[in-house]
């Protein structure tokens, strides 16, 4: 049995990314196999164990699905089946490894992700949209491409670690090595910097761009966009995470897939029974009270809810029924409902005749 990947990082479900970042860090230096070499098979399973929860719990996407699915998300059949736990193993070592000890030979950097919170209305939420956005962000610069160096030049080999992004010396029988503060632990210079970056490679920009909302979502819910945050530094791109928040609803209250709506009806529709028009998020559909009928008592139309995000069918709307009582009468209607109180008798009023009943008991006892 596969341990739970929180346990295995040492941290709670609610850690954020910074402190799941540290966790891992500290036990994959702990447990590398060039570490331990006493017991490298054991130390081996261990680091692999440490990097598949990384893998999984540094992705919001990846982290979403196991928080709700546990390890069967990943398995055949699950909603993330086909995650390759390989992928990727050598960038989280060489993030790991680089951030300790400096980096390589013109190392490149992968751009940073961004947030941008969308308000959307509860009809866009259930049968999803297509909305346009702008995001601030660094792109790559146009006229240098990226390079940072001035058009016709490009940069050239660091003088003072050779273009190895290091600078290493000797301290008794250790070899020491810190990033080059020429360089910028980079492996180059830039001599002639781009006029229109300073040497940057990259400038912020508004950034235009659609983002498909899927039916199903709610507030809270993070859409994906690879490849759309802030430009890398000789790397990819980061990520664009979306943060959806819903607006209420006049009528409509929702319970994961199915919508709830109170409907008020008078006390003698109730009482006859009647046919009436109830709002759903596709319209107006017919509902048949029958005679008698309760206030708050609920009917269910199947089929009229949200859509599920994962695509196993929609949910149903729960209508609940209010029956209001009248603030004020007319002699008229006085006079009738005083009759109708007084031929009524216990027997039409089995709620009360049952509190009454267990009212009399009490006091007996």
């Amino acid at each position: 049995m596969k341990r739970d990947y929180y346990e295995v990082l040492g941290v709670s479900r609610a850690a954020g990314d910074e402190e799941i970042k540290k966790a891992y860090r500290k036990l994959a230096l702990k447990f590398h196999p060039d570490k331990n070499p006493d017991d490298r098979h054991a130390a081996e399973e261990r680091f692999k164990e440490l990097v598949e929860a990384y893998q999984v719990l540094c992705d919001p996407d990846r982290r979403g699905l196991y928080d709700r699915f546990g390890h069967a998300a990943f398995e055949s059949g699950g909603p993330g089946a086909g995650f390759d736990f390989n992928a990727g193993f050598e960038d989280i070592i060489g993030d790991l490894f680089g951030d300790f000890f400096g980096g390589g030979r013109g190392r490149s950097r992968r751009g940073q992700d961004l947030r941008y919170d969308l308000e959307i209305t509860f009809e866009e939420a259930a049968f999803g949209c297509e909305k346009p956005i702008v995001v601030p962000r660094l792109g790559a610069c146009d006229t240098c491409g990226g390079s940072g160096a001035k058009p016709g030049t490009r940069p050239q080999t660091c003088p003072q670690c050779r273009g190895s992004g290091q600078l290493r010396f000797q301290q008794g029988f250790f070899s020491i090595a810190k990033t080059c503060g020429h360089c910028n632990g980079s492996g180059r210079v830039i001599a002639t910097p781009c006029t229109t970056c300073g040497g940057a490679g990259a400038s912020r920009r508004q950034h235009r761009l659609n983002v498909r909302i899927p039916p199903g979502v709610e507030t809270g819910s993070r859409l994906r966009l690879r490849g759309e945050g802030e430009a890398g530094a000789g790397g990819a791109s980061g990520d664009l995470f979306v943060v959806l928040r819903v607006q209420d609803h006049p009528f409509f209250v929702r319970d994961g897939a199915d919508v709830v709506c109170d409907v008020p009806v008078s006390f003698a529709q109730a009482a006859l029974g009647t046919e009436i028009d109830v709002p759903t998020l596709q319209g107006t559909t017919k509902l048949k009270i029958p005679a008698g009928t309760q206030s708050g008592q609920l009917f269910k139309l199947r089929g009229k809810g949200v859509p599920d995000l994962n695509g196993y069918g929609r949910g149903d709307e729960i209508v609940r029924l209010l029956v209001e009582t009248p603030r004020k009468l007319s002699p008229q209607q006085r006079t009738l409902l005083e009759e109708f109180a007084r031929i009524s008798g216990e027997e039409v009023h089995p709620l009360q005749k049952s509190f009454l009943e267990k009212v009399r008991a009490l006091l007996a006892s």
